[in-house]
């Protein structure tokens, strides 16, 4: 086990590495091609003339064009770049290493061919316009690092009228991954989740999705107390804009306590604290944390630095302890769900992700920690435990299909060859890439 100071110090390691290994690299993603190219009489084949009988079919059978090129497994990666994981408003070029790395994750760990879309207007109606234009090009779109509370307006609009699912990241991705977070420590402090004491810090995009991703789970809405920058959401408040509908509706049906106050207030007693507000550390002190009920959970969640650094959450009592980071124990990360869900999605051709999509992968997600058996350190499975993936995906079809929301139905064997085959399939490729040196080696 590292010390506290190895620890602190191992933290710092991602960042000076990638500003030598971004610039050597000069970007982390490429396009390549998916057919073969025999001679040069193929390009006859695959562009002019053949390709117009292509076109002339899906011209006759719009449908067709999930047959005749890549859309099914093409997702568009979309920011305006003003709420960049912990860096805020930095603008669309500064949000492209964010969104390059989004579709790494895509690709390696979902077989999902992705790429990114950073757009120069923080508009909500141009991005919603935008996102509508370019959709006959993609099967999917995923939103990412847009502020609030337009990304609430952005997503409702599009899941009504996009023709593609469109899915926010922030949102329904931290909302899946927390949950099934969530789900497993619970039972570690053998605790029923569905009648705990869990208290959401910060309001934002993600714990409001929280938030309702837990209620439509079991979660009782009387005993979560949600927090935001002016303290516990509750009956009286009166300063919230109309915009934030899901905030002015958790102040009515959560705390029935009416529980007044900030942080400290709103900890006290609870059995779990998930946490997505500021990057910390001291954002939640330990004499807050001493506060909380017996065997407490503490998710910590923010970046760069979580809220509390998890050994002092330790220190002061919690029992299971989870940050956002992959260099501390237990890390809750949203590239444990998002490639899965859209592989899943995608695989049946589903004209959307729903709250319950999204609650399918989560409990598989929890189900693959649990069947290599739970400890305090080991909550959630980690990104190299590849089979967590397809095993979600097909959760994730199958709830898709039940809902009669996929244009395909295929039963669960077929789901799972096909999820195996793109995931296997991604991975190789990026594999003979770096034996070839196509990818090349980095050196220090």
């Amino acid at each position: 086990m590292l010390t506290k100071e190895q620890l602190l110090e191992k933290s710092k390691k991602p960042s000076a590495d990638a500003l030598k290994m971004h610039p050597f690299f000069k970007g982390k993603i490429m396009s390549t091609l998916k057919c073969a190219v025999r001679d040069f009489d193929d390009f006859a084949i695959w562009y002019t003339p053949g390709v117009a009988a292509a076109c002339r079919d899906i011209e006759a059978h719009p449908e067709k064009v999930f047959e005749h090129t890549n859309k099914a497994n093409m997702v568009a990666v979309v920011s305006d770049g003003t709420r960049v994981l912990g860096l805020g408003d930095i603008g669309p070029e500064a949000a492209i290493p964010v969104m390059e790395g989004k579709a790494i994750l895509f690709k390696y760990l979902g077989g999902v061919d992705a790429w990114p879309i950073c757009l120069d207007t923080k508009d909500a109606e141009e991005i919603i316009k935008t996102v509508k234009l370019i959709s006959p090009c993609f099967g999917g779109i995923n939103l990412e690092d847009l502020s609030q509370p337009k990304c609430f307006h952005i997503l409702d609009t599009l899941r009504k009228e996009a023709k593609i699912p469109v899915w926010h990241d922030d949102q329904q991705g931290t909302a899946a991954v927390t949950l099934a977070g969530l789900i497993n420590a619970f039972k570690i402090v053998k605790k029923n989740i569905k009648d705990a004491r869990i208290t959401l810090i910060g309001s934002g995009a993600a714990n409001v999705a929280c938030a309702r991703v837990m209620l439509a789970y079991g979660v009782n809405p009387a005993k979560l107390i949600m927090v935001d920058s002016k303290g516990t959401l509750h009956k009286g408040r009166t300063d919230i804009p109309p915009d934030y509908k899901e905030k002015l509706r958790f102040c009515q049906i959560t705390n029935a306590e009416q529980r007044k106050g900030n942080i400290a207030e709103a900890m006290e007693g609870a059995d779990a604290v998930v946490a997505l507000a500021k990057s910390g550390p001291d954002v939640i002190k330990k004499e807050w944390v001493k506060k909380m009920a017996k065997d407490a959970i503490m998710f910590a969640c923010a970046n760069p630095i979580p809220e509390i650094y998890p050994w002092e959450a330790e220190e002061a009592g919690a029992k299971v302890v989870a940050t956002g980071r992959s260099d501390f124990p237990n890390q809750v990360n949203n590239s444990l769900c998002f490639p899965a869900i859209f592989r899943g999605t995608l695989d049946v051709m589903a004209t959307t992700i729903t709250d319950e999509m999204c609650i399918e992968s989560a409990m598989e997600l929890a189900k693959c920690a649990e069947d290599k058996g739970l400890k305090k350190d080991y909550l959630l499975p980690k990104m190299d435990e590849w089979e967590v993936f397809p095993r979600q995906a097909v959760k994730v079809g199958l709830k898709a299909i039940e809902q009669k929301v996929a244009r395909i139905k295929l039963p669960k064997e077929k789901l799972m060859e096909i999820a195996e085959a793109k995931i296997r399939k991604a991975r190789m490729e990026t594999t003979i890439l770096m034996e070839k040196g196509i990818i090349a080696g980095y050196k220090e």
